[in-house]
């Protein structure tokens, strides 16, 4: 942000994007001046409250977690095959078709698999120590917080997001379910763009 002239600015993230956005604020606390979250709750708590229905349902954390080069190698074989079934079970009509391009183009790409892996090594490992010291530290998110999630996805199902996240910020946190499943931008980005115009 620096490099784009930015000392401070407002921050949204999708996902891991998300993810990198909670960890940003966190350790940049007086940079970040508001930040929106979409479709995830802390990485700490998914893995803290994990139980049966969480491994069903995000078994692919685990799965690609798993040492290199097993996930890379069975990804490998079936590359654009597997993108299509791990992408919300198949249901990857909901891209553009230059984004869906993009994907399948980046998955048959064995580096950027690797580093998909290792995003999700990452999480197994480095971001639990990173969370964990931050809740011992008693760092929250102090900047006003949105939070959206889609109201057919897993975080509608087994969590209270709004909660959660109130748990994890001294700032105020607002937000709402929305009429989509994970890939919240793609299916309402009419929705989304509501949000974030009246936030930022």
């Amino acid at each position: 942000m620096e490099h784009f002239g930015h000392q401070r600015f407002r921050l949204a993230g999708h996902d891991r994007g998300a993810r990198v956005a909670h960890r940003l604020t966190l350790d940049h606390p007086d940079r970040v001046e508001k930040l929106a979250l979409l479709d995830i709750i802390p990485t700490l708590e998914h893995f803290e409250r994990a139980d049966m229905h969480f491994g069903l349902g995000y078994y692919h954390w685990f799965w690609l977690a798993q040492p290199h080069p097993y996930p890379e190698w069975l990804i490998g074989k079936a590359p654009e095959e597997w993108w299509h079934q791990h992408t919300s079970r198949g249901q990857s009509d909901v891209f553009a078709p230059e984004a869906l391009a993009d994907y399948l183009a980046a998955v048959r790409q064995p580096e950027m698999v690797r580093g998909m892996c290792e995003d999700y090594r990452a999480a197994t490992s480095i971001d639990l120590q990173h969370d964990r010291s931050s809740r011992s530290a008693g760092e929250k998110v102090h900047c006003p917080l949105l939070v959206l999630w889609g109201a057919r996805g897993s975080i509608a199902k087994w969590y209270d997001a709004l909660a959660v996240w109130r748990d994890y910020a001294a700032g105020p946190v607002t937000g709402s379910a929305v009429n989509s499943g994970h890939y919240i931008a793609e299916e309402t980005p009419r929705e989304t763009l509501d949000w974030f115009e009246r936030f930022f």
